[in-house]
């Protein structure tokens, strides 16, 4: 069965047991955290996180709502092409989950250099980030949604590390070309179209004649990267992985 969900006692001679959702304020949860929202309550959410992302891009919390109150297109095809993969849909079984309770840190910052794990924790370091802060799914009415969503978040570093990106506003930028082309949702596009205003001029040439042409075209010609699992793939180098998926090297 789906991961938070409360369980109902079953009948007797039921051999399994029935999950159901659990009411709040007259309103059903359908995962520990979720918050259910009308379709006017998620636009106004989303006017006000998208109001608040452009003023302030690092405000994590308002782009995660942006991110999932105008994902309701998005996020269905990112679950279909998870689930028609093998190794996506066993992530969508197994639901993994990137944290540090989950990740062996001693044995990743171990790993000879150039491999994806010593490379994660490299960027980690080297950024002052940690995998965290990522917020937790509240407004998508979908448990399974939640989870690609969340998993989604989670990867985000992942990105970084395999495109060479930093952290800062152009590196957020270009990361979310690519992402915006990868993943369709909306929140990744706006950030990629209004992101740039903060450059200034010798940044914005950059982006524009040499970053983005390759994220774009790294976007589009790289399988989906929610159907990798990465906690699998730590010993593999960044070189390899990035050829595997079809990302092409960083100019």
């Amino acid at each position: 069965g789906r991961a938070g969900l409360s369980r109902a006692e079953p009948r007797a001679g039921e051999q399994e047991e029935v999950e159901v959702e659990v009411e709040v304020d007259g309103s059903f949860q359908l995962y520990p955290g979720h918050i259910p929202t009308s379709p006017l309550q998620k636009v106004l959410l989303a006017a006000g996180s998208a109001c608040m992302a452009l003023c302030d891009p690092y405000r994590h919390d308002m782009v995660a709502v942006l991110g999932e109150t105008t994902g309701c297109l998005a996020l269905p095809s990112l679950r279909d092409k998870m689930k028609n993969h093998p190794e996506g849909y066993r992530i969508l079984q197994e639901r993994p989950r990137i944290r540090l309770s989950t990740l062996d840190m001693a044995r990743l910052r171990a790993l000879p250099d150039g491999a994806l794990g010593r490379e994660y924790v490299r960027f980690l370091e080297d950024n002052k980030v940690s995998p965290d802060t990522r917020m937790p799914a509240k407004f998508v009415d979908d448990e399974e949604l939640a989870y690609v969503i969340q998993r989604y978040r989670e990867v985000h570093d992942l990105m970084h590390t395999l495109l060479g990106m930093p952290t800062n506003m152009l590196g957020e930028v270009v990361v979310k070309w690519f992402e915006a082309v990868q993943t369709g949702l909306p929140m990744c596009i706006l950030g990629a179209a209004f992101g740039p205003v903060r450059l200034n001029a010798r940044k914005l040439q950059v982006l524009a004649t040499e970053l983005v042409p390759w994220a774009v075209r790294s976007g589009r010609n790289a399988n989906c990267v929610l159907n990798v699992y990465y906690e699998q793939r730590w010993e593999q180098s960044v070189e390899s992985l990035r050829e595997e998926i079809g990302i092409f090297p960083p100019p």
